[in-house]
């Protein structure tokens, strides 16, 4: 085991977003700085890779910075892609999200959200209507806890919808910060 291994938390150039978490030691950070792509080191297989080198999805470094006591590093870096394995822009996506990827993947029988994606993106406009009158309702007329069940049945099938358009919920997060300022 590399003793000397760094956290290196690489971020959104562009958002200021955690992308992801890897591990780097000396050579990692060396290339990672000469190539201007980043490269970790494996704790699991014991060897370098170089992030994209599989999936396309390259990080191009921006900047990278090691904290006061050198035993960290962030990366300013820009993606070519979603960074995480799932598809996600970020390997710190909410749960919600990431388990509708993988439902999707699994193509599962009897899986609803499998069979609500395959339906396609109109099915999903008309369940989020239906689900947004159902919350409205909900809201003037009925319990906390029934509204809250149909807040979260909306908030499901909004992200079933963005999955139908291949629009990553970090893009709405992204539209509201450009319409902070």
């Amino acid at each position: 085991m590399n003793d000397e291994l760094r956290a290196a938390i690489v971020q959104d150039d562009a958002t200021g977003r955690v992308l992801m978490l890897g591990w780097m030691d000396e050579e990692a950070l060396s290339l990672t700085r000469s190539t201007g792509t980043v490269h970790f080191f494996s704790r699991s297989r014991q060897q370098l890779w170089q992030k994209g080198e599989t999936s396309g999805n390259f990080l191009h470094v921006v900047e990278v910075i090691l904290d006061c006591d050198g035993d960290a590093v962030l990366v300013r870096a820009s993606a070519d892609g979603p960074t995480c394995h799932d598809g996600s822009t970020s390997c710190f996506t909410p749960w919600l999200w990431r388990k509708i990827l993988q439902r999707e993947k699994q193509n599962a029988e009897g899986s609803y959200v499998a069979s609500s994606l395959s339906r396609g993106t109109a099915f999903l406009a008309r369940k989020v209507g239906e689900e947004a009158v159902e919350t409205a309702v909900a809201s003037l007329a009925e319990s906390d806890e029934r509204f809250v069940s149909e807040a979260a049945d909306l908030w499901f099938h909004l992200l079933m919808l963005l999955r139908s358009r291949g629009v990553d919920p970090s893009d709405i997060e992204d539209e509201l910060r450009r319409r902070e300022k």
